[in-house]
């Protein structure tokens, strides 16, 4: 028995999910998005609720049960508000601006480097070099921002380039840290 896929999902006001054929329509304020069905699962409405049944009790269908009643629950919930990620672009130089719907962001390389804009997606640049990547779809929120920060990853030793707000990097000692210690053993 799923755990997961047994509790069930409360829609607030405003929400509705619709099974067309094979897919689950979930359409809110900010937006919709369109779920695939998996094969084995049922999805029951009641009064501003949805839950996830098994039509059968094999073992694929049993660690698909929580998974996409977590999928549906997480639909729903970027449908009501948004799912959001932060990035950092951190270094001397390194700054991002928002270019009609595109990011252009300048890292140390001999030219602007553009992301495009990808349906589905908002930015928001900040004056201190901070992006808020926005949607609907929280699968898609958190590969956009990988994509971005995988332009310019941050460096080891200085900690330059684009980073998760709040993410802690481990920076490597330079050259210098090693030839004091070695020569302090030496001696």
């Amino acid at each position: 028995m799923s755990k997961i896929g047994e509790k069930i999902i409360n829609l607030t006001e405003g929400t509705k999910v619709e099974v067309q054929h094979k897919t689950l329509k979930i359409t809110g304020k900010e937006g919709e998005i369109q779920l695939g069905i998996l094969k084995g699962l049922n999805v029951e409405m009641g009064d501003n609720t949805v839950s996830v049944k098994r039509k059968r009790n094999d073992k694929r269908t049993r660690a698909m049960h929580g998974l996409f009643r977590s999928l549906i629950a997480n639909a729903v919930a970027g449908v009501e508000k948004p799912w959001e990620k932060n990035l950092e672009v951190v270094g001397t130089g390194y700054n991002v601006k928002m270019k009609g719907e595109d990011l252009e962001f300048k890292l140390g390389y001999s030219h602007p480097v553009v992301f495009k804009a990808v349906p589905g997606i908002k930015y928001k640049v900040d004056e201190d070099n901070k992006i808020t990547v926005s949607g609907v779809d929280k699968q898609l929120v958190g590969q956009v921002s990988f994509q971005i920060k995988k332009i310019k990853p941050p460096d080891v030793y200085k900690g330059k380039g684009i980073k998760f707000e709040g993410e802690k990097l481990r920076i490597k000692p330079g050259k210098k840290a090693k030839t004091i210690t070695a020569g302090a053993t030496a001696a």
